[in-house]
């Protein structure tokens, strides 16, 4: 009888899946795009002209939203969505849980004497009332008090989410508790947008510039994510609660040839890709970019630069909408920062810039950077930042599923370090030395082929290596996980540039005040800083040993996992920071600690029970079986007087690899079991010191008996199987 991981393979193979479903030929991109988007142009049409006025001003200028034009944005909205097959309206907020969360509400209002009409007023658009008591609140609220409240945030426009049964409206939202708190993630972006727009005009007005009412800090979120065939996916336990393999023996093949990275889209995965693309077009998600990552079975699709905010919103409907879409193609998306041992890992690169609502880039350097003040004083704000802060930015990105790629040789490591490229670089160091006086030069590529054209040459090349790479004319935070809500980094590097450009705005306004000029009071102060902060520019190769100990000389930290990065949270200078800016309080800092620390327990508890049952009900009794049938094999050849020592090694061999097993199991059931005394803080370092060395041994022991037991008896997809059979 076949096993299920047999049952498996055997159905992909002759699966047939529909990879028609969509057809850019018909449908074109243009015709498509926001079309389920309650944008400007629908704005427009739906809207009286005053109260498009009241809400654009709102959007460019951020005015607050006169409620007295609310009722007649949300008649337009309700009757734009009712005319989509929208039933239902939702306020969509992203709770502490990383995700997001949606109760439903009907248009439907009945009426005296029977019937009933579509309603949705202003005051239903504005605020909402979920129930808050069951959503991870670190204190902030007891379980018993349930009242908190979602708010529109108008300047993320509303959509329609299709469904099988017709539409529902989605209006996004922060979520606020009853007492005022921050309950989710949008509310603390939101308001460290405020700050650094705050901090920034200050300079922007220095250099004479009074047309920008607003600075908004611009992302562009590349997602990594795995499709492996769900026959696999249902087949094993630990990816469908855990998110990643706890077993997995190293295939004979994995990454190594390098011929996975921009290779051919495999046929299924392209149109999978393509559905995806077309339903994030009709969203208003403008997906640019898809291919192959350098793991098999590993992709990515990236998106233009969007308000960090809008971008958010429309990153977690990326993974929804790529998790949705790949079911239809008998797909399973894995979003998990490790879902595979030994494999490269998926990350979420934040590519993070300013800009003026005039349209000005802060962070483009121009052709001659060293004579672009502006830019260089925005630029090294940014260093500033990322060196005096490194500790809260490492912070941003700490989760116990990012532990397991941070710092292995696919991944930036858990030192926070610059890289600005030649070209930057050597300004920089001219700045140092007294003033910058040149700016290298691309050039152009000799190709030594005669028929290709002469191409454009960079000044500089680009670093994969690094955590915090400047790209041209923006700042790549490669270190982001791929599972994780961008609105926490770019939360803490918002609010840690504001901080700088207030010291340097405050530095420069104080000299000019004195009579100076603003050139002279910047080439005075940029020397400065550059000598405080150089320590955090590194252009080398980030994985390398003598990297390591370099960083380490000059100071850097490294926090090399998620329970070390904690108290940071609660550090005096970390609270003094938030508050000042008004991004988190006090209390809500401490119940992200609270919220983390509890997290990681959770996560790390779910992954050792999963491991602890496998090993016990799938692992060990497939072991067992193999070594009855091989002791029986052997008993038979020695009573048939057939010299067997090969085979009876073989099985000793086999039991001798059980064993193990058995051992470190039941070491893992023992940790598991033990509670550690205190607080929360305290169970996380009890599962980062106990339990996943525990489990590290448990995979271990797994690992090795795959190898061995035949494979009929094994239970589980090997990795060989997952990640190459399409």
């Amino acid at each position: 009888m076949a096993n299920p991981r047999q049952v498996a393979i055997q159905t992909i193979a002759t699966a047939k899946h529909q990879l028609n479903r969509v057809d850019f030929r018909k449908a074109h991109v243009k015709d498509l795009f926001g079309i389920h988007v309650f944008n400007e142009e629908a704005q427009r049409q739906r809207l009286p002209k005053s109260v498009f006025k009241a809400l654009q001003k709102t959007l460019r200028q951020g005015q607050p939203l006169d409620p007295t034009v609310a009722d007649a944005i949300a008649t337009a909205m309700k009757d734009w969505a009712m005319e989509k097959g929208a039933t239902h309206f939702t306020h969509l907020f992203q709770p502490m849980t990383g995700l997001t969360a949606e109760k439903h509400d009907s248009f439907l209002v009945p009426r005296d004497g029977g019937g009933a009409i579509a309603e949705f007023s202003g005051r239903e658009l504005i605020k909402g009332e979920p129930d808050a008591s069951s959503f991870p609140s670190g204190g902030l609220r007891a379980t018993f008090e349930a009242r908190g409240y979602t708010a529109w945030d108008p300047t993320s426009p509303a959509f329609i989410m299709e469904h099988a049964n017709g539409s529902t409206l989605v209006i996004p939202s922060a979520f606020l508790s009853w007492t005022g708190e921050a309950l989710d993630k949008k509310t603390p972006l939101l308001r460290s947008m405020e700050a650094l727009s705050i901090q920034a005009l200050r300079i922007v007005r220095l250099f004479g510039n009074s047309a920008p009412k607003k600075v908004f800090t611009t992302v562009g979120p590349e997602q990594e994510y795995f499709l492996i065939d769900k026959n696999f996916f249902y087949c094993r336990p630990d990816l469908i609660n855990t998110g990643r393999t706890l077993f997995g023996a190293r295939p004979p093949k994995g990454q190594e040839m390098e011929d996975q990275y921009f290779g051919s889209i495999p046929e299924r995965v392209l149109a999978c890709m393509a559905e995806a693309e077309s339903e994030l077009f009709k969203l208003g998600v403008p997906v640019k970019t898809r291919h192959n990552e350098v793991a098999p079975s590993q992709y990515e699709i990236a998106p233009i630069f969007e308000e960090s905010n809008l971008a958010t919103d429309h990153q977690m409907l990326v993974m929804e909408v790529l998790r949705k879409t790949a079911d239809k193609y008998g797909l399973a998306c894995l979003l998990h920062e490790k879902p595979f041992a030994g494999i490269n890992g998926s990350g979420k690169h934040n590519n993070w810039s300013m800009s003026t609502d005039t349209g000005e880039n802060l962070l483009n350097p121009g052709d001659t950077p060293h004579d672009n003040a502006q830019f260089l004083v925005f630029c090294c704000a940014v260093i500033r930042a990322v060196d005096k802060y490194a500790e809260i930015l490492r912070l941003s990105i700490a989760t116990a599923h990012n532990d397991h790629r941070l710092g292995a040789n696919e991944a930036p490591p858990a030192i926070i370090s610059i890289f600005l490229g030649d070209q930057l670089n050597d300004i920089i160091e001219q700045i140092e030395k007294g003033g910058a006086k040149s700016t290298k030069q691309g050039g152009l590529f000799e190709t030594g082929v005669s028929i290709l054209p002469k191409l454009p040459k960079d000044a500089g090349d680009r670093n994969r290596t690094s955590p915090f790479a400047f790209t041209g004319n923006k700042f790549e935070f490669r270190a982001v996980g791929s599972s994780q809500n961008i609105a926490g980094p770019n939360t803490i590097l918002n609010t840690i540039v504001a901080e700088s450009l207030d010291h340097i705005a405050s530095a420069l306004e104080a000299d000019v005040k004195s009579g100076k000029s603003l050139t002279a009071a910047v080439q005075a102060l940029l020397p400065t800083l550059i000598k405080e902060h150089k320590r955090i520019i590194f252009n080398g190769d980030n994985y390398t040993e003598e990297w390591h100990c370099e960083a380490e000389k000059r100071g850097l930290p490294n926090i090399k996992n998620t329970v070390d990065c904690l108290p940071v949270i609660l550090k005096k200078e970390t609270i003094s920071l938030f508050t000042k800016y008004r991004v988190y309080t006090e209390k809500e800092l401490q119940s992200r600690y609270n919220i983390l620390s509890e997290n990681y327990v959770k996560t790390v508890n779910i992954e050792g029970q999963m491991t602890a049952y496998m090993a016990k009900v799938l692992l060990l009794p497939a072991a067992l079986r193999y070594q009855g049938e091989v002791a029986t094999t052997v008993n038979a050849t020695n009573a048939a007087g057939i010299d067997n020592s090969d085979q009876l090694d073989f099985l000793k061999k086999l039991t001798a690899a059980i064993s193990p097993l058995q051992r470190s199991t039941n070491d893992l059931e023992k940790a598991l079991a033990h509670l550690a005394n205190g607080d929360a803080y305290a169970h996380a370092k009890h599962m980062r010191d106990k339990v996943i060395p525990a489990m590290n041994d448990v995979r271990k022991a797994g690992d090795t008996l795959e190898t061995m037991v035949a494979e009929d008896l094994w239970p589980l997809p090997s990795y060989r199987e997952m990640l190459f059979i399409k």
